[in-house]
């Protein structure tokens, strides 16, 4: 049985810089080159937690097949999945943009893990470099030059607004305090998401004027705004009672019913409300995932845990990453996050938005008992 020790728990949310697809030509026009989807932002749209399939508490091997850095015996090697970018902003082989399909000629992950903002601004502008890589806006300016830039996917606001710290404020007040968090960290919440949402307008502004300045006119390409999935499920909905220690050394999910309640039908539909918002105002299109991982979600009673006679399945497993807060099984910065097959869905997700007008806003959703095929689009609540 693994256990979760009450050290720091730590989510940053990543993001990651990865070219698939070819080479492209220096110094190609607006409109010529190989076409191009980039994603931008922080670690729910780089890849994160893209190494693993479904949670299990088996520690050995290849975790009864969760996980995909598994080499042989004991030997794992993440960059099996995130590449040079292991152990940091974790741009995963699976992330939303790659798993989007036939979308451009090339798929350009300039998304990295914990990034903020500022990271994505343009360094002229306030733009910070974050894990020694250029602000990611300016990283756009060199893609947009040498492609032609089809759609920009983007995920951010989630660091700014604190997400690693609530995740660790909730899991420590059923660990330690045995209290609950979502009083004070909807308090605090409310205290700092206008300033938020004025910088996630911001980066849409910031990527605007990269592509303008690339001679990109507005209406050549699209910017798709998306919101944040919940990892967790409502109280109701946990397979694992709260009244004894399974939701943490069984389940990884370590939250209060009511914590649980207020992050899924609270917090997240709050966030994606607001960023719904923003894409309003800044004229670009809007993809809401806060369905996305309904039924899938760690510790959700529809799902199941992987073993030895239940294997990875994209239609029974979990399609989040649980709380390993011991790293037994890999780094704390991928808790919490879409897992492989979590990614394929949120590629799916965007495949469909694609499909949808460019001022569109649409809600995605999983259909349940299927794998990421069965993603739909309905109207955005």
């Amino acid at each position: 049985m693994r256990r979760l020790a009450c050290a720091a728990v730590t989510v940053p949310l990543a993001a990651g810089a990865l070219l698939a697809g070819g080479a492209g030509t220096a110094g190609a026009a607006p409109g010529t080159g190989p076409t191009a989807v980039v994603s931008m932002g922080d670690s729910y749209i780089s890849g994160e937690a893209g190494r693993w399939k479904g949670n299990s508490l088996t520690n050995t091997g290849s975790r009864n097949g969760t996980d995909r850095g598994w080499i042989s015996g004991s030997t794992y090697d993440p960059a099996k999945v995130y590449g040079a970018t292991a152990g940091g902003c974790h741009r995963s082989d699976s992330a939303e943009v790659h798993s989007a399909g036939a979308i451009a000629d090339v798929a350009v992950n300039l998304a990295c893990s914990g990034a903020v903002s500022q990271n994505v601004f343009r360094a002229s502008n306030g733009g910070v470099s974050y894990r020694g890589e250029a602000p990611q806006a300016d990283q756009l300016a060199a893609v947009a030059a040498s492609h032609d830039v089809k759609v920009i996917a983007l995920s951010i606001g989630g660091n700014d607004l604190g997400f690693a710290d609530i995740i660790k404020s909730c899991a420590y007040d059923f660990i330690i305090w045995n209290s609950y968090c979502h009083d004070d960290q909807q308090y605090a919440v409310d205290q700092k998401i206008d300033a938020v949402m004025g910088k996630v307008g911001k980066s849409v502004d910031e990527i605007r004027a990269v592509m303008r300045t690339a001679g990109y006119a507005d209406s050549s390409y699209r910017i798709v705004l998306q919101s944040y999935p919940s990892p967790i499920p409502r109280g109701a909905e946990n397979r694992y009672t709260q009244s004894d220690w399974s939701r943490l050394n069984t389940g990884g999910c370590p939250f209060w019913n009511r914590d649980s309640d207020w992050a899924r039908d609270s917090l997240v539909p709050q966030i994606a409300n607001r960023i719904k918002g923003v894409a309003a105002a800044k004229g670009v299109q809007f993809l809401d995932l806060r369905d996305m991982l309904q039924g899938r979600e760690v510790c959700a009673k529809a799902s199941k845990q992987v073993s030895s006679t239940v294997p990875a399945s994209a239609k029974t497993s979990e399609w989040a990453r649980w709380i390993d807060n011991n790293e037994s099984q890999g780094l704390i910065q991928e808790s919490m996050h879409p897992n492989h097959y979590g990614q394929l869905a949120a590629g799916r997700c965007l495949a469909l938005a694609v499909a949808q007008p460019a001022g569109s806003a649409s809600g995605c959703k999983n259909t349940a008992g299927s794998d990421h095929t069965g993603m739909f689009l309905t109207p955005a609540p």
